[in-house]
């Protein structure tokens, strides 16, 4: 067995089979280390050291698990990037992070790769990088490869198109995130896990993905949210009898109406997260999977995604209910006052609302070079979910919603701060309000309320080719409201719920 070691971490981890579900391409352990192998060669020849970033501008496919642990071989830090960003979003990212190696497919945006060049970053195509099928260096020596409180991923959750926040996990915080998991949950549910979500952010890649993996179980990988995989589902679990799958909710919409239920009952764990799950829909996926055991996990990047939920089958599903917290500790505290550590304030009886804040040894080392957002978070290790919430006589979880504004579009969240900064940037623009708005199928979707300085059909449509043009498909505004002017507070912040409610009754533009 090729087991890797988390120096005085006391976790040892086997390497699964890795799999594509649509090319049926297949790397058994030994010949991922192999790759592994000869990519840390070559981007060490590239001059990557440790301590440098490196982009991946792309995933979900074998070559981007080789790529994660070269880059963590050579002492460097992961950076995996969303590759529907426009080249004007990996710009800012890029110019904030200063990789010294970017790693792109075929599905990279050719603009993406001409900026990146632009700037002076180094590009290599991952399948320009093989390795033959001999033994060669199958090695990972962790305890020389990677310290425990080196960066080891910086994930960024917003300001693709303004300042960025990256949230850096150390081998330390991720190590003590899986740890955790395989206390609590153990791995025998994950022995063939399906991944159907994006590998550039936390749910995706450190839980669904990386836990099972690092843990010896194979993966599964597949292209993310894509409709006709989607339709596919119980015939994908049955073919590769899949065990363990995790989702957000806006999956569930299409895959419970268009895919037939497994038949094979190898499936023995579902998890949904990145968004609220209701009761309905949760009853919903336990029939159609055959199984009680959903959860509705409760996952945050700043905290290595999972960090509560339901361990065991057979709870009733409610509206809201997360569950226990898993090697964390809860505090739930009164909305109104100074940020003082949880610990300083009176916590709130069961069943009384307040804000949500966990203290996890998976806790983010902080936000890249943005001491100043890490400081109106974290409180004496404490973490600010910006989460609304309760606990009960248990000490489970319970959500009742967001303070914070971003928008959870289908688990993708949108910061309406990143699409204001696009629209912005238009000309004609005098001010903007980007802000949620209801959606049948993904929950929620994207808004925008406009001034224009020169209102007319042509400016419009400019103003629709420019931000399509700089902002990626998915945070494009589906509905676009014509205003006179944005209301603002007064210290002149602009409050969207406000701006929203100002819109409902407004006939969104053609």
């Amino acid at each position: 067995m090729i087991a890797l070691e988390y120096p005085k971490m006391h976790l040892k981890t086997s390497l699964g089979n890795l799999v594509e579900v649509l090319t049926g391409r297949r790397w058994s352990p030994r010949q991922a280390l192999c790759q592994v192998a000869v990519r840390a060669d070559r981007f060490g020849a590239e001059a990557v050291r440790a301590g440098d970033r490196v982009f991946l501008v792309y995933g979900n496919r074998l070559e981007f698990f080789a790529d994660l642990l070269a880059v963590w071989r050579l002492g460097a830090c992961a950076v995996p990037i969303d590759n529907r960003l426009t080249a004007f979003e990996v710009d800012t990212l890029a110019r904030a992070a200063t990789p010294s190696l970017a790693l792109v497919d075929d599905n990279t945006n050719a603009d993406v790769v001409k900026r990146l060049l632009a700037l002076g970053v180094r590009v290599i195509h991952t399948l320009d990088v093989t390795a033959g099928d001999g033994d060669g260096d199958v090695g990972l020596d962790h305890a020389d490869a990677k310290r425990l409180d080196d960066d080891a991923l910086i994930l960024f959750t917003s300001g693709s198109t303004g300042d960025p926040k990256g949230v850096v996990h150390t081998h330390r915080t991720l190590g003590a995130r899986w740890t955790a998991l395989r206390q609590v949950l153990g791995v025998e549910d994950f022995r063939r896990s399906l991944c159907l979500l994006p590998t550039h952010f936390g749910h995706g890649l450190i839980c669904n993905s990386l836990f099972p993996w690092l843990a010896g179980q194979d993966l599964y990988i597949a292209v993310p949210f894509r409709p006709d995989l989607m339709m596919q589902l119980g015939k994908l679990i049955d073919e590769h009898e899949v065990t363990f799958l995790s989702s957000v909710p806006s999956m569930w919409r299409l895959a419970l109406k268009m895919a037939r239920p497994p038949q094979s009952q190898t499936l023995k764990r579902v998890h949904c997260g990145s968004a609220p799950l209701s009761a309905h829909l949760w009853e919903q996926i336990q029939g159609w999977a055959s199984i009680d055991h959903v959860a509705n996990v409760y996952g945050i990047t700043e905290t290595g995604s999972w960090v509560a939920g339901i361990s065991e089958g057979g709870v009733s599903p409610e509206d809201g209910l997360i569950g226990a917290p898993w090697d964390a500790t809860i505090r739930i505290v009164e909305g109104q006052g100074s940020p003082a550590s949880p610990e300083a304030r009176i916590p709130n009886k069961p069943g009384e609302s307040g804000k949500v804040w966990l203290k996890t040894a998976a806790l983010m080392k902080g936000y890249f070079n943005r001491d100043d957002l890490t400081g109106k978070v974290v409180v004496g290790g404490w973490f600010s979910t910006g989460d609304i919430g309760f606990t009960d006589d248990r000490g489970w979880l319970y959500l009742k919603g967001r303070e914070r504004e971003e928008i959870n579009k289908g688990g993708m969240k949108i910061f309406p701060a990143d699409v204001d900064a696009v629209i912005d940037r238009f000309t004609h623009t005098a001010d903007v309000c980007t802000f949620a708005v209801d959606d049948p199928l993904h929950g929620q979707n994207v808004a925008a309320a406009v001034v224009l300085s020169e209102p007319s059909d042509v400016t419009v449509s400019q103003l629709h080719a420019w931000t399509k043009q700089h902002l990626a498909a998915y945070k494009m505004p589906v509905r676009w409201y014509l205003r006179d002017e944005i209301p603002r507070t007064s210290r002149g912040k602009i409050n969207r719920d406000n701006v929203m409610r100002l819109c409902a009754d407004l006939k969104p533009l053609d």
